[in-house]
């Protein structure tokens, strides 16, 4: 937040969206934490949130079997997450409008964790040009990263997003930010090319063409990289960090 106010920004923090109270004790956050490190896992808690009447467990999502959905909801109830319901089903204690804030939450502690991040959520600059929130922003080593994150499935997002996400950085001017997308999905068959086209207009000229830097892992530019959620979402993100640290470092 020093970093945002030492630009001339005046940045303000909001009420975090979770299905959990913000004050999580240290034990049940790091459970929380290794459940939501398997990407099955969030497709499971986000199908949980968006039916806030109560679920029954292979209501939450396709992909996974009933049995590993009913065995995920009562992890929920251990951690005193979720209410057991008559007729098995269930429902949060605490409602959350969708899975972004939980997700925004991992990455955020996760960094912090793994890498030694400084990090907030949910920053408002209250700057016109740079409409809703800053998912992510991370300070490390004199370097400020933003990260943008997408819970739904690719098929949901739209152009305007795409747009609103470049507006941010144009205003804010990060010196690496990701477009990160928590799917198991190609992102080559529809957000890569989005990127571009936003890219292309906004520059005039068609972008160079990005490098693939791992699977499901694009470098747009040496400081603009998307990510999705393939086999480790974090790893991924740790990865596409560093990449972008190094590739801003002087050659020898």
């Amino acid at each position: 937040m020093a970093m945002l106010a030492r630009r001339g920004f005046h940045p303000a923090s909001t009420r975090p969206d979770l299905p959990f109270p913000p004050d999580l004790n240290a034990e049940k956050a790091e459970q929380l934490s290794a459940l939501l490190a398997h990407y099955a896992f969030r497709l499971f808690l986000r199908g949980a949130i968006l039916k806030p009447p109560g679920f029954a467990p292979a209501e939450t999502t396709r992909y996974l079997k009933a049995q590993q959905a009913r065995k995920y909801a009562e992890m929920l109830v251990h951690l005193g997450l979720v209410r057991k319901l008559a007729r098995g089903r269930y429902r949060c204690r605490w409602p959350a409008r969708s899975f972004g804030g939980t997700l925004e939450w991992y990455v955020a502690r996760e960094l912090r964790r793994r890498y030694a991040w400084d990090v907030v959520t949910g920053v408002k600059l209250h700057v016109s040009g740079a409409g809703g929130d800053f998912d992510v922003v991370a300070a490390a080593e004199g370097k400020l990263i933003y990260l943008e994150l997408k819970s739904s499935p690719p098929k949901n997002l739209v152009p305007a997003e795409v747009g609103a996400f470049f507006d941010r950085l144009r205003v804010l001017r990060p010196d690496s930010a990701l477009f990160v997308v928590d799917t198991a999905l190609r992102l080559s068959d529809k957000i890569l090319p989005m990127l571009l086209e936003e890219l292309e207009r906004r520059q005039g000229r068609a972008p160079d063409p990005p490098r693939q830097i791992g699977s499901q892992l694009w470098a747009l530019t040496p400081n603009l990289y998307t990510v999705n959620g393939r086999r480790d979402l974090m790893a991924n993100i740790g990865r596409a960090i560093a990449h972008g640290l190094l590739a801003r470092a002087p050659e020898f």
